[in-house]
């Protein structure tokens, strides 16, 4: 039977896809049982959304007295430009990955399961950052139950494999498909080096299914693997997912990551000024391609967004201190003056 969505409904639905707290995502949850249409049609996506909203209460509400809570949330607050989640089997190195990327004193060690919580890290690229956050590795072993809900907020992966590791192969096609049963897709699109990530007609009534562009990163180069190994492992697993080879050890394809993740991401920085006072350059806010003066309003305060009138804009598409309005499109090193009425 067809779902026969509201627009209410979905509006509900992307401010869910949008959130980046618990909390906000439980306000929207509720929104949408409320605004869903009731009929046999969408019984399993009520039933869906019901079971969500009880289990974020449950954990955001802490153990009931006399017992014990089952754990903390899981999912880390995104911060920086976007969320990128470290995704890969045991001992493929994504731990001295991102040790080595963001400097943070994530655990690496010779042994399986290293990582026990998310471990979030910033990747400094020019004067923007990048949310790093290692997961614990996956495998058919075990895999935490809390793991879907760890990448709601994530905006993009890098599946990290070994590529010396002669079983890579089968541990990569097991994460897939461990994370497909868990509703997490990892896409070969990225927004900025393809077309648009695409949603099914069946994904249409499943708003928990996460979509994440992800980059296969296949690392420990320095153990001298065959040249043709990455290519031999794509074609063995049908996936074009774009590949970086990296080494933790000796730094190889780690630069290469930052300008990816933001041309891949299509990130773009926009400055603020005030009037009569220079641009401050060394603090942008990030939006991505498609973004308005209005969301950078958003952005710097809500109280500005709700009385912004017109803004003077500098940049490639403008001349200099031209006015223009809420709704211009902004380009990437856009300076924006925000003028409230």
């Amino acid at each position: 039977m067809p779902a026969n969505l509201s627009p209410d409904y979905k509006k509900a639905e992307q401010a869910f896809r949008n959130a980046r707290g618990e909390q906000e995502r439980l306000t929207c949850l509720k929104e949408m049982l409320r605004t869903i249409p009731k009929h046999k049609g969408t019984e399993h996506l009520q039933a869906d959304i019901k079971s969500r909203i009880k289990q974020l209460s449950d954990e955001l509400s802490g153990p009931k007295k006399g017992a014990r809570r089952s754990g903390p949330v899981h999912s880390v607050r995104q911060e920086g430009a976007a969320q990128i989640a470290l995704l890969g089997p045991p001992n493929s190195g994504k731990s001295s990955l991102h040790a080595k990327l963001t400097g943070s004193r994530a655990s690496a060690g010779p042994y399986p399961h290293t990582t026990h919580e998310p471990m979030p890290g910033m990747l400094i690229f020019e004067d923007v950052s990048f949310q790093l956050v290692d997961l614990p590795p996956v495998s058919t072993d075990y895999m935490e139950s809390w793991f879907a809900n760890a990448l709601q907020p994530a905006d993009a992966a890098l599946l990290v494999l070994d590529i010396s590791d002669p079983e890579c192969t089968d541990h990569v096609e097991a994460v897939l498909t461990l994370l497909e049963e868990k509703r997490i897709t990892l896409v070969e699109r990225w927004p900025g080096l393809d077309t648009e990530i695409g949603r099914t007609v069946e994904d249409e009534l499943d708003p928990f299914r996460v979509y994440l562009p992800t980059l296969l990163v296949a690392n420990k180069a320095d153990a001298d693997p065959d040249p043709e190994e990455v290519k031999v492992l794509k074609e063995l697993l049908g996936v074009r997912f774009p590949t970086l080879t990296t080494s933790a050890v000796t730094g190889e394809g780690l630069s290469h990551i930052g300008p990816l993740l933001f041309n891949g991401l299509q990130i773009v920085r926009v400055y603020t000024k005030t009037p009569g006072k220079p641009p401050e350059m060394d603090r942008p806010f990030t939006v991505r391609q498609g973004a308005t003066v209005l969301d950078v309003a958003r952005l710097v305060h809500k109280d500005i967004a709700g009385g912004l009138k017109y803004a003077r804009a500098w940049g490639s598409d403008v001349f200099d201190g031209q006015q223009v309005g809420p709704e211009h499109l902004l380009s990437d090193a856009d300076v924006v003056e925000l003028h409230m009425r």
